[in-house]
């Protein structure tokens, strides 16, 4: 979980959010910066923000699953 995310995403996990994983062997790695990291087939990473309403470029929300945890009942409604 990487928490506090701003608006702009560090370029550096794009390989991450695009899932860009190469098979090695009888696993898997993704190129983060100039090292290759090994990579559990099930990983998962959570995004957190605290602003109120964050706006991403269409590329990572495209790559997302955005999910507003603000939202109540009556503004589902409407």
């Amino acid at each position: 979980m990487i928490e506090n995310v701003l608006q702009e995403i560090d370029p550096i996990l794009d390989p991450l959010l695009s899932r860009a994983f190469v098979k090695k062997g009888k696993g898997f790695t993704v190129k983060l910066g100039a090292e290759d990291i090994d990579i559990d087939p099930k990983f998962r990473v959570y995004l957190q923000t605290k602003l109120q309403n964050p706006h991403y470029k269409p590329e990572t929300a495209a790559q997302c699953t955005i999910i507003n945890f603000i939202v109540t009942e009556s503004g589902l409604e409407d």
